[in-house]
């Protein structure tokens, strides 16, 4: 992994991140949905790194990042971007999380509200129970032999399913990522979603707030994107025709949103 840059974190282990975009550019943290990579992000970073120095991380136990043994919590996934802003001399960002990168974003925007300019939450919810399911699931990735239900599973979740039938080969590094992870990174990031509520907490964010909601999204609902939008004081709502990766769906659409908020005065 030569485009990665590593830090290690308080609790001893590294994390993979790269720039991309002129030093003397506003930063842009981009934040990925669980089972993938920092590489959901390149069909954006063309454009995006025109305007922003953007910055983005394999969240632990994906990618090049370590995978550590047990249950991980939000506020260690939030500390870690804390302390990769920390490493590089950073103050203060943009962040755009999709998915479980959007529950860390509201995380940040509720602990650290300082270290954040404007918060984009992207097909993500403030909360995801019952506990019990994602119990179950920590137990059958554990188990199983191989990847490919998981994979299977998290492919009919994120994409619609024209996209899933055809020869698309948009879908196919996801697979890849997919059938190659550590089944612990991934027990270990369904155990922050199973703990975590933060329909109430939410209300405490003061960064101006864009939520991105997709109308066809069956893992965080668009009631999901409603509420957030409606418990965040000023915030505002969009939503587009997608499933769950909506800025692989609907690329430019998604990206033109970014764009509008975080350049509008």
């Amino acid at each position: 992994m030569q485009d990665r840059s590593f830090f290690t974190t308080g609790d001893g282990y590294r994390i993979a991140y790269r720039f991309d975009g002129s030093a003397n550019k506003p930063v842009l943290v981009l934040s990925n949905s669980i089972a993938t990579t920092l590489n959901m992000w390149d069909g954006q970073i063309q454009d995006l790194s025109q305007h922003f120095r953007v910055l983005r991380y394999d969240m632990r136990g994906h990618g090049a990042s370590d995978v550590p043994v047990g249950a991980y919590s939000l506020d260690r996934l939030g500390r870690d971007v804390i302390e990769m802003l920390d490493a590089s001399d950073i103050d203060r960002v943009h962040f755009c999380g999709l998915s479980l990168g959007g529950f860390v974003g509201q995380w940040l925007g509720v602990h650290t509200p300082e270290r954040i300019d404007r918060l984009i939450l992207s097909n993500t919810s403030s909360y995801l129970g019952p506990a019990e399911q994602w119990d179950r699931l920590i137990i059958s990735v554990l188990q199983a032999k191989d990847m490919s239900a998981t994979t299977t599973m998290f492919l009919n979740n994120w994409f619609p399913r024209y996209m899933l039938e055809e020869e698309n080969p948009t879908i196919e590094p996801f697979r890849a990522t997919l059938l190659t992870m550590q089944p612990q990174g991934l027990a270990g990031c369904y155990a922050v979603v199973r703990d975590t509520d933060m329909r109430r907490t939410i209300a405490l964010i003061p960064n101006p707030t864009l939520v991105i909601g997709g109308q066809y999204d069956t893992v965080t609902l668009p009631s999901h994107s409603e509420l957030i939008a409606a418990t965040i004081p000023g915030s505002k709502l969009v939503m587009l025709p997608a499933v769950h990766l909506s800025n692989i769906e609907y690329s430019n659409d998604f990206l033109n949103m970014v764009l509008d908020f975080l350049l509008s005065e």
